[in-house]
């Protein structure tokens, strides 16, 4: 882990795409960073690439989808997102594939946004855990499909559906990165951010005891108390941002 400051995320941008595996996956961290964008005035979407159904080891894929979709969609509401897009595919098991990029690219292309956000594509988390293998696949296919939107020649078949090639998109923020390089103060947001997450409650009925509220608290705390000392001392989200 390095100690170097990070800097202020660049906020000369209007339209935010954010594209991860599950549902919660925007909210460890990352939705209090979003309600400050949407609280500028900022047009972020949600795409999520799987509905999370086996996530919950007491309920079973075909009862918990729906159960989860209904949470990520009061969890975004709650930090200003009213689009929020699902592709249906396998949760545990995506692989990164020329599907997985074909359909990011096409959503990419719709929405039409200067920053994409994903999720830690590394092999581990900081300080070292394990990645899952749905973070690791979603992350990078999002990186080349970033690519893919702005080629005409790659999935042409997306041009004759009407969607045109986009080369508009000017960084990726990876969030939850252990490589990260730019912060988003969240000394006012925070509290949206922790009520982002205590609305899964059953996902979080199935990790903890603990009132969700709490255990939102606890842990969004932590993560911001952790990031300040690299970013003034100000509670604050990271990212590892790649430009394009």
């Amino acid at each position: 882990m390095t100690d170097q400051p990070l800097a202020p995320m660049p906020d000369d941008w209007q339209r935010c795409l954010a594209i991860v595996a599950h549902p919660d996956d925007l909210e460890y961290g990352a939705a209090a960073a979003i309600a400050s964008w949407t609280a500028a005035g900022k047009d972020v979407a949600y795409l999520l690439v799987t509905r999370g159904e086996a996530g919950i080891d007491g309920i079973p894929p075909e009862q918990a989808a729906p159960v989860r979709e209904r949470e990520q969609r009061a969890s975004a509401a709650v930090v200003g997102v009213d689009s929020v897009e699902f592709l249906d595919y396998r949760d545990g098991v995506i692989e990164e594939s020329l599907q997985l990029r074909r359909d990011l690219a096409a959503a990419i292309r719709r929405h039409r946004p200067e920053l994409v956000l994903t999720l830690n594509y590394h092999d581990t988390w900081e300080p070292g855990g394990w990645n899952t293998p749905d973070h690791r696949a979603v992350g990078r296919a999002t990186l080349d499909a970033v690519g893919d939107a702005g080629n005409r020649w790659i999935f042409p078949e997306l041009a004759d559906r009407g969607l045109e090639p986009w080369n508009g998109v000017r960084w990726v923020a990876v969030a939850a990165s252990p490589r990260a390089t730019h912060a988003v103060d969240v000394t006012d947001t925070l509290e949206r951010g922790i009520a982002s997450l205590a609305e899964h409650r059953a996902y979080i009925a199935g990790l903890t005891d603990q009132d969700p509220h709490e255990y939102a608290r606890d842990l969004l705390l932590g993560f911001a108390r952790a990031v300040a000392p690299r970013f003034s001392g100000r509670l604050a989200v990271s990212f590892e941002l790649v430009s394009r």
